[in-house]
């Protein structure tokens, strides 16, 4: 959906964004990615401004039509308090790249004058860290920490 969004636009955004996706939401202390799939740009220029505005515009517009899906099979699923408790830690890592690698919360924090609760508030409000966690294998944690790090091509 994301890469069809891209090539109505341009064939060469999605394989340049995916990409600098990868490369930007990386957690390279940990040798993670931030997440799985996903598209990243900043500053395009290539293109008149309505003809960029179309492509966020649609990009958005697919990675919805991707997610309410995905949230749809799995709200019922059963969550205890390992899941909680993963998604907690996952929730850490989100703080680390944002603390640690973020271009726009480094910005932000070495602004003189800056509010820095506002620089901060996209940080989750609990987070957790575990010396050492290693999840149990092929558990669906696993699962997830193989995917995050390894690049994969999603699209054919």
């Amino acid at each position: 959906t994301l890469k069809d969004a891209c090539d109505a636009h341009d064939p060469s955004y999605y394989p340049r964004f995916k990409a600098w996706c990868d490369k930007y939401f990386s957690n390279v202390h940990r040798g993670e990615t931030r997440g799985i799939g996903g598209i990243f740009f900043d500053d395009l220029d290539d293109k008149e401004p309505e003809q960029l505005f179309r492509f966020a515009y649609d990009a958005g517009n697919a990675f919805i039509r991707a997610y309410v899906p995905l949230v749809a099979r799995r709200m019922a699923m059963p969550y205890t308090q390992r899941e909680r408790d993963w998604q907690l830690i996952r929730r850490g890592h989100y703080a680390e790249f944002n603390l640690v690698y973020d271009r726009g919360t480094k910005f932000g924090l070495m602004t003189p004058g800056a509010r820095i609760e506002s620089i901060l508030m996209s940080l989750p409000l609990a987070a957790r860290w575990e010396y050492m966690n290693k999840p149990d294998p092929d558990s669906p944690e696993d699962l997830l920490l193989r995917a995050v790090r390894t690049t994969t091509t999603w699209t054919k």
